[in-house]
């Protein structure tokens, strides 16, 4: 079985995310969609709500499941036998990074990573740029998925009401 994972930490998730999602189920039998787990750092989603959006988000894909993990992500790869990590990219700024966290992770486990370029209508969609347009009362709704679009309006409301 040809398996992958596709980590981030998804606060939120986008049609971005989504594009790439899609693309890397039709390659790989199952795909597994791991959020990041930083104790350390506060999300503007908790993690349990950023797996449920993206549980609504891949629930037409039927070979994607969405799970999370704390730590090095080639340790969750080897305790979950997952041999191939999905990135998506959106510039070469990306790639700079990127690249380096595969060189890394295939000298650390033997761990390859796949680069998929998101579409280009999608390519601009970032997570953080998501969260400051909505919270300041800008039209997100064709840049993320429905349910996320309506979770990011009630935070706007519950934050306006303060």
């Amino acid at each position: 079985m040809r398996r992958a994972v596709c980590p981030g930490s998804f606060d939120p998730v986008t049609n971005g995310h989504v594009d790439v999602f899609e693309r890397a189920a039709a390659l790989y039998d199952e795909l597994v969609v791991a959020v990041l787990v930083n104790p350390g750092k506060a999300g503007f989603f908790p993690v349990e709500e950023r797996m449920e959006l993206l549980r609504a988000a891949v629930a037409h894909l039927p070979n994607v499941t969405v799970d999370s993990f704390t730590g090095l992500l080639v340790d969750y790869c080897r305790a979950h036998d997952v041999p191939v990590i999905v990135k998506g990219l959106r510039a070469v700024s990306d790639f700079e990074y990127e690249l380096q966290m595969a060189q890394m992770n295939r000298e650390l486990a033997g761990i390859e990573t796949l680069f998929v370029p998101t579409a280009p209508q999608v390519g601009h969609l970032s997570s953080s740029l998501i969260k400051q347009i909505a919270t300041f009362g800008g039209d997100v709704s064709g840049m993320v998925p429905a349910a996320v679009d309506d979770r990011l309006r009630e935070r706007a409301a519950q934050a306006g009401q303060q």
